[in-house]
């Protein structure tokens, strides 16, 4: 069942829509899951699908890349340093590089039993990146919108070479998502955005192997990028799914961490608003949050308020830090998008918001090679040297 989360309105798995007919807002799948056992999920294979009883779609039509059981790490160091203990969530081992793949895992799925041949979405890039290649192993059409000239060169790469159509506009992420919006409406294509409710029953497994990663228990806190803000909404319902089954007792704090420049719903949370006033002209380093009107931000406020969480902002100079003290504390490279949860995290540790000894899980979206030219530009030129090993030698002794 298909519920409208403001007015309660209700509509069959079958219906392909978007929003509420009667009200206009956002949608959400119901998952009414009975006595499931706890040891049902062991023993089997470390994807997404491990939970398929919790995915409202045919697992029998699956559209896999066996994207999901990505590396949880323990950061001795920067835990450490912070007075925490941190575990970081590694989305970008998913296929495409992004926790996008297991949104796409199950749109794609939907998308076969729903009888579609064509898929389409606006993106920032990682978006299109996985939905072109789960388009093409599903062999559906694929149609992408992106800002023309506003999309790293790794994400734009994998959404041309997995053979989707792609489509550079003249403006931002929000006129990109607001045209293919209306192709959608029309009937041309299947929109697999996060405003599709079905795209956001995959990204709820990364609560799922959370809490299994951690024994069965609950953090104290999970903090992550916000962009369009579906992610943080998924994981906070991946988490209460598993308590209302009675897996778990405890829930974490939702902490979403926005660019201050494309902050809308950050700044909602701090001036103790229920609504989010967008930004017209989103601006940040972090391509992947670079959104002003984010469709799921209902959803994420939600999230936020029932989890007791909050949200900050960061600037790109703390995201750019942050990305390099995570690559080289703990070996861990992620795009900007994805850094601004380390931002946020030390943030907010400094500001007294977190407590020290809070159990902590920071969620890091995407690899640091979706934005290339970013993580070479951070970096220093090679050393130029002769092959003379003693030329070398007299180098190293300086490391």
């Amino acid at each position: 069942m298909i519920r409208c989360i403001s007015c309660g309105e209700e509509y069959e798995d079958e219906k392909i829509i978007y929003t509420c007919e009667k009200c206009g807002s956002i949608l959400e799948v119901e998952t009414n899951v009975e006595n499931v056992p706890r040891d049902t999920f062991e023993n089997r294979r470390q994807n997404i699908w491990k939970y398929k009883e919790f995915l409202p779609v045919n697992a029998d039509n699956r559209i896999s890349l066996d994207e999901g059981g990505t590396p949880f790490c323990k950061c001795e160091k920067i835990g450490k340093q912070l007075g925490i203990d941190l575990y970081v969530k590694v989305e970008g081992s998913n296929p495409t590089g992004s926790f996008k793949d297991r949104g796409m895992s199950v749109g794609t799925t939907k998308a076969i039993d729903l009888g579609v041949n064509i898929v389409g979405c606006a993106s920032t890039g990682n978006t299109s990146a996985s939905l072109s290649a789960y388009a093409a192993r599903a062999g559906l059409k694929c149609a992408v919108l992106l800002p023309s000239g506003k999309v790293a060169l790794g994400k734009l790469a994998q959404a041309m070479f997995h053979g989707a159509k792609v489509f550079g506009i003249d403006g931002n992420f929000d006129d990109a998502l607001k045209t293919i919006t209306q192709l959608a409406l029309d009937g041309e294509l299947y929109l697999l955005n996060s405003i599709n409710p079905f795209r956001l029953e995959g990204q709820k497994t990364i609560g799922y192997e959370i809490v299994h990663d951690l024994g069965w228990q609950s953090p104290d806190r999970i903090v992550l990028p916000v962009g369009n803000a579906g992610n943080i909404s998924a994981i906070w319902k991946g988490i209460t799914e598993f308590r209302d089954a009675g897996y778990i007792k405890d829930t974490p704090m939702m902490t979403g961490i926005q660019a201050v420049n494309s902050a809308p719903i950050a700044n909602a949370v701090k001036n103790s608003e229920d609504v989010i006033t967008p930004v017209e002209n989103p601006e940040t380093i972090a391509t992947a949050i670079r959104i002003g009107a984010p469709v799921s931000s209902i959803k994420a406020m939600r999230a936020i308020k029932e989890s007791n969480g909050t949200a900050e902002t960061v600037t790109d100079d703390e995201i750019l830090a942050a990305q390099q003290y995570l690559a080289r504390n703990e070996g861990i490279g992620v795009e900007p998008a994805s850094a601004a949860s380390i931002a946020g995290l030390k943030k907010l540790v400094e500001l007294g918001e977190i407590d020290k000894g809070e159990h902590v899980v920071c969620v890091v979206t995407g690899h640091v090679l979706k934005d290339p030219n970013i993580a070479i530009e951070s970096s220093e030129d090679p050393i130029k040297v002769s092959a003379d090993p003693d030329a070398i030698r007299k180098v190293i002794k300086n490391l």
